[in-house]
């Protein structure tokens, strides 16, 4: 089994969505070994423990810098023999130094269809506010490879998601989360697995 190791900053849904995933066997190459969250209080930590999985806090007010942060999350990665890094709802951006040591074993879901609404400042409600004011008629959710630019590494899957009148930024958070993000991020992440396991 490839173990994957999920960084998480809130409730956990995506999360969820993957534990899920694991136990229905839509992910049967990979298995989730750890969950790490900058945020001590995260649901999604409880999540975890409710599913026997080992969890660990790394809080950036307890460390010196950026670095020593990524530094702690590395330690526990490499401890834990993480092959395949899933961010799952993590809210920070990390550093080029991280991503390359991890280049195409990182991999992030983005609640819109890349390249529209993504980048900096483009998370959680935001994409979905955006995409109303804009007009547009289908938004969706996309897997991505993470590198150094915020939501700019290759993408693996994406599925579209319609937006209807009456919609809010909150109901489309939620249709895009249950009809793409919640399918596509564990299909993609066994698609990752799968070719982990067969390259060893």
């Amino acid at each position: 089994m490839v173990k994957i190791g999920v960084l998480v900053s809130g409730g956990g849904t995506n999360l969820q969505a993957l534990i899920d995933a694991e136990k229905s066997g839509i992910i049967k190459n990979g298995e989730i070994s750890l969950v790490i969250s900058n945020k001590k209080d995260a649901y999604a930590l409880t999540r975890a423990e409710n599913n026997g999985i080992k969890t660990a806090v790394v809080l950036k007010k307890e460390c010196r810098d950026a670095r020593e942060f990524e530094e702690k999350i590395i330690k526990l990665l490499e401890e834990n023999e993480i092959e395949l890094i899933i961010l799952a709802g993590f809210m920070c951006i990390l550093s080029a130094d991280f991503t390359k040591r991890y280049e195409n074993r990182i991999i992030n879901v983005h609640p819109s269809l890349i390249p529209s609404f993504c980048g900096e400042g483009f998370y959680g409600l935001h994409v979905h506010e955006a995409a109303l004011n804009y007009g547009v008629k289908v938004t969706g959710a996309t897997v991505h490879f993470v590198n150094e630019i915020p939501d700019g590494g290759k993408i693996i899957a994406q599925k579209a998601v319609e937006i209807l009148d009456g919609d809010t930024p909150e109901i489309l958070q939620k249709r895009v989360m249950e009809n793409a993000e919640w399918i596509i991020l564990p299909e993609a992440a066994e698609k990752i697995c799968k070719q982990i396991k067969e390259s060893k």
